[in-house]
């Protein structure tokens, strides 16, 4: 009884803790290396960028590496929870087209039964003013392939027609598969005579058939519409690109970097169908795939263009990528902080 006590160690309550300090660093520095995707598209892209990495932890622990690419969606959104921030909302610089531009053009509501790459695409610009659409500035068009996700974007200065046709050209010379379908909304950028000319003449085959979506329904360009964020504000952010200099820098980054990087590596979701279950719509999806899978599951697909495809994707390697667009990022941010200092001391 007049003995020493011994303190007896007290287990905590819950389950043993299975995703370290470190398992959480390396999950961040891969979603933020992704461009911060949900959940979904990062449970999907670990196994193949982990592939890539050569972070001296992961290649000299293997159970590191298991713990990373086990993690289950709903946890890894309980890690990333503290890390997120809310978007934020840009303005809109559509500018409707004369009407007797648009009685020429149908309007297509909704895009269903696309079978095959190319069917139907859609495309969107995003304005760079920054708070204010007064004067000149920086605009991006993004055009998405409905069947594949596949997305390409350009910078151009102002708003004209021939810009517009410029960047159009530059986009169906990267595409890997044939454009057939073009959707928009009824902005001017689209809606003019100039660019029904250019789809419709020099084209060997099939001219590309025109289509756009009822006035103020966004839903109606929906697969282009959720790229705004996710291809464009994501990259440059909300900043007002008011020098005419900055856009090849910008389209070196889309081009060489950015889009080769969310088409063979990022992937996405695709709806299949919708049920309606009582008062509640139940909603299915396909597993998430890159824009660079769907295309070579697809048989529309010629074996020529699935080779080609290959061969590009065998020279790339994200991480690469990531510090080749952080590089311009850093050199454009750069150039633009000079300049807006010297108008600010001017």
């Amino acid at each position: 009884m007049n003995g020493q006590i011994e303190p007896t160690q007290i287990r905590p309550r819950g389950r043993t803790v299975k995703y370290t300090p470190e398992v959480v660093f390396h999950l961040v520095r891969l979603w933020q290396a992704l461009g911060k995707p949900g959940s979904v598209k990062l449970k999907a892209a670990l196994p193949e960028w982990v592939q890539y990495d050569e972070h001296p932890d992961l290649r000299a622990n293997p159970n590191l590496v298991q713990a990373i690419t086990d993690i289950s969606r709903a946890q890894l959104d309980r890690v990333l929870s503290p890390h997120r921030q809310e978007p934020q909302v840009g303005l809109s610089g559509t500018r409707p087209c004369a009407r007797r531009i648009k009685n020429q053009i149908p309007i297509q509501a909704k895009d269903w039964n696309i079978t095959e790459p190319g069917q139907q695409a859609q495309a969107d610009t995003v304005a760079h003013c920054g708070n204010s659409l007064a004067g000149t500035f920086a605009n991006s068009l993004t055009l998405t392939d409905i069947y594949s996700a596949w997305t390409e974007n350009r910078a151009f200065w102002g708003k004209s027609s021939a810009r517009v046709i410029e960047a159009m050209r530059d986009i169906e010379s990267t595409l890997p598969f044939d454009l057939r379908g073009f959707k928009s909304d009824s902005g001017s950028e689209f809606m003019n005579y100039e660019l029904m000319a250019y789809f419709r003449e020099n084209r060997p085959g099939t001219p590309v058939q025109m289509t756009r979506s009822r006035p103020y329904k966004k839903d109606d360009n929906c697969y282009v519409e959720q790229k705004n964020f996710t291809h464009v504000r994501q990259l440059f952010g909300y900043f007002r690109i008011e020098d005419a200099e900055l856009i090849p820098l910008m389209n070196d980054s889309y081009k060489n970097y950015w889009c080769p990087l969310q088409n063979f590596f990022m992937p996405s979701q695709k709806l299949l169908r919708k049920t309606r279950v009582g008062a509640r719509i139940k909603k299915e999806y396909e597993p998430a795939m890159t824009p660079y899978q769907r295309l070579m599951n697809s048989s529309s697909l010629m074996e020529q263009q699935k080779t080609a495809l290959k061969e590009r994707k065998s020279k790339l390697n994200p991480f690469i990528l990531q510090k080749g667009l952080q590089n311009k990022l850093e050199q454009f941010e750069g150039i633009l902080r000079q300049r807006n200092t010297g108008l600010i001391a001017a």
